[in-house]
């Protein structure tokens, strides 16, 4: 029989102070797996923490958790992967309940929910539990799902996903990437509880609130465009003729008491608007129709042509870039 090849995947940017004891809590909960941490080019002594707790080190010099999962999911070959912060805010007790619908086969990914747990009153950012909220609330309205955390950095994920998964993100947006992927795909998705842990005292986060906040608001906008094009291009036409609209009824008005035309500039903008309005109704017609002839139906095809979702997002770049 088969050993089962469970890797740990740990992303890391000086993490020198709680690295070391994230790598021996996972090597005590899972003794047959194998740890791996991506040093994302430190400045601290993170990779050499890492080695000395017994991990497989290696360096990603692209900066960006994006790059780093890009690397891992490419690199390290399993049947199971656990993925989790360096930042020893996740518990590796709650790692077994996370991998276990995995490894009977009930899901590809398991997403440790923070945000059911001790998360609001552990965090000490106010900014970051309002962001959570705010993305979760939109992803679930967009894609018609009731998840509970968006951007949890705890999951576990079968191989089939892993290596049928193209990582197009560069940084902390990733996560809510691979939400979606993993929805709109019909991967089989499911959702554990897990405590969470404020950072220790003297650790500090990466993650900028605007910075990265207005990137993870950029990736769902646009992969709500490429993943529903109809409907993004829809509202945006809609909205679009409708300030077309609005600008030429006081146009037409004057004209039928007057007879003239005064504003020529405002009725030129206004035309061109509506007509505006009407190519990105058709460009979202056509890249709907592209989207559902060269989209895998399911992952258990394995055949997701990740070429395709470069050319659905080009295709819709072009289109706007034409309508526009």
């Amino acid at each position: 029989m088969q050993t089962e090849r469970i890797a740990v995947l740990i992303p890391c940017l000086n993490e020198e102070q709680t690295i070391g004891k994230v790598v021996r809590d996972f090597k005590a909960q899972l003794p047959q797996a194998e740890i791996y941490v991506y040093d994302n080019n430190s400045t601290d002594g993170t990779a050499a923490a890492a080695a000395a707790a017994g991990a497989i080190v290696r360096t990603e010099y692209r900066r960006g958790k994006g790059n780093v999962v890009r690397s891992m999911f490419e690199d390290v070959d399993a049947d199971i992967y656990v993925l989790v912060d360096g930042d020893d805010t996740y518990p590796a007790e709650d790692v077994g309940k996370l991998i276990q619908p995995v490894r009977e086969g009930r899901a590809d990914m398991v997403a440790g929910d923070r945000l059911s747990a001790s998360y609001f009153t552990e965090n000490k950012r106010p900014m970051h539990n309002s962001g959570n909220r705010v993305v979760r609330w939109l992803v679930n309205r967009l894609f018609a799902r009731d998840l509970k955390d968006i951007m949890t950095g705890y999951r576990a994920f079968s191989r089939n996903l892993v290596k049928n998964f193209p990582v197009m993100s560069n940084g902390f947006e990733i996560e809510t990437e691979m939400t979606i992927f993993t929805l709109e795909h019909n991967f089989k998705v499911a959702e554990q509880p897990v405590n969470y842990r404020d950072r220790p005292r003297g650790s500090q986060s990466k993650l900028n609130t605007l910075r990265d906040g207005t990137r993870v608001l950029r990736t769902i906008a646009m992969l709500f465009r490429d993943y529903r094009p109809l409907m993004f291009f829809t509202v945006t036409a809609l909205l679009t003729g409708l300030v077309g609209l609005g600008l030429f009824i006081p146009v037409l008005i004057e004209y039928w008491h007057t007879g003239l035309v005064p504003r020529f500039p405002t009725l030129i903008v206004a035309c061109f608007l509506m007509l505006a309005g009407m190519l990105l109704f058709i460009a979202g017609m056509i890249l709907d129709v592209i989207k559902r002839t060269t989209t895998a139906p399911t992952p258990s095809s394995n055949c997701i042509n990740h070429n395709r979702a470069e050319k659905i997002t080009r295709g819709s770049a072009f289109f706007l870039n034409f309508a526009l």
